[in-house]
């Protein structure tokens, strides 16, 4: 029997295992909801393939995605990233990371977990499966992505407009955008 992948993946080993194992999972702790909070702002402008090639010097950069650490990072650790060539060196995208992460923690205490904030704006407080035959048909931006992100902006997330949000939604298996014939669809 042959796989079938999304073409979005093409034929590189590292996107491939990222689609096959990740992508499009649903993710409910709060620590990996973390991780790709960090590592889809870092994207915003880039492609994912640049920030996937990098995910373990993220790691590595920001404690392993601990929030509690990431948010009592110091101007001295903003400026330690920096001289990391494994990470995207962007001042703006490093220190909005520090910021963003005392805002996860605040949206944990008021919702009880950044997943149920999440979900909240969810229909049913459930992942979405649409029914993709193509890969043009898959969306780039959804009423819960515009909805998310706007009240993540006004809680002062940065670098997390709506396409960045629906391809966090994606990446955590908010929505399933599998295409029909992915084997990785179920």
């Amino acid at each position: 029997m042959s796989t079938t992948r999304c073409l979005w993946c093409g034929n590189d080993p590292l996107y491939m295992e990222y689609h096959d194992l990740e992508w499009g999972k649903q993710v409910k702790d709060d620590k990996t909801l973390f991780e790709f909070l960090i590592l889809e702002s870092a994207q915003a402008g880039l492609s994912w393939i640049t920030i996937l090639k990098r995910r373990e010097q993220y790691k590595e950069a920001f404690a392993d995605f601990d929030v509690q650490a990431v948010s009592k990072f110091t101007s001295e650790k903003v400026e330690d990233i920096l001289t990391n060539s494994g990470v995207i060196r962007h001042r703006r995208k490093i220190e909005t990371s520090i910021t963003n992460a005392q805002i996860f923690i605040k949206i944990q205490e008021e919702f009880g977990s950044f997943y149920q904030y999440l979900y909240s704006f969810m229909p049913n407080q459930e992942p979405i499966e649409h029914s993709i035959a193509t890969q043009k048909d898959v969306a780039i931006t959804s009423a819960e992505s515009d909805s998310i992100s706007k009240d993540l902006k006004k809680r002062g997330i940065k670098f997390f407009g709506s396409t960045i949000c629906y391809a966090y939604m994606q990446a955590v298996g908010m929505v399933n955008d599998h295409l029909n014939s992915c084997s990785f669809r179920n």
